[in-house]
This record gives C-alpha cells, structure tokens and sequence, in this order.
C-alpha cells in the first residue's frame, strides 16, 4: 500500500460501524451499560473481521 492510499484510508469506519451497531442491538435489548459496552467490543471485532474478510479481498 503506498502513502497515497494510507493517506485516503476509511478502514476506521466499518471499525465505527460495527461498534455502533453492536452497541445500537444491545439497547435493544436491554439497557444496561456493561452489555452495551461488550455489544460494542463485539461489533468492533466484527467489523474488522468483516474488513479484513471480505472487503481486503476486493479490486477497486
């Protein structure tokens, strides 16, 4: 990867995403704040998992 694309690099939002939407499923739920914050580490580990999975693999 060169300095142009570290440069235009939008990894950190299916990082984001994923938190949020592990956070946003387990408000759902219930509200309790230590499940929310394990919804959004969770999410998180998805979202890399999703991104180094399936979207490293695609040609632009």
């Amino acid at each position: 990867m060169n300095t142009e694309e570290n440069k235009n690099s939008f990894d950190w939002v299916w990082y984001i995403m994923g938190m949020i939407a592990g956070m946003l499923a387990v408000i759902a739920v219930t509200f309790h704040v230590g499940y929310i914050l394990l919804g959004g580490i969770i999410g998180f580990i998805l979202g890399a998992a999703f991104l180094n999975g399936v979207v490293k693999g695609r040609q632009y």
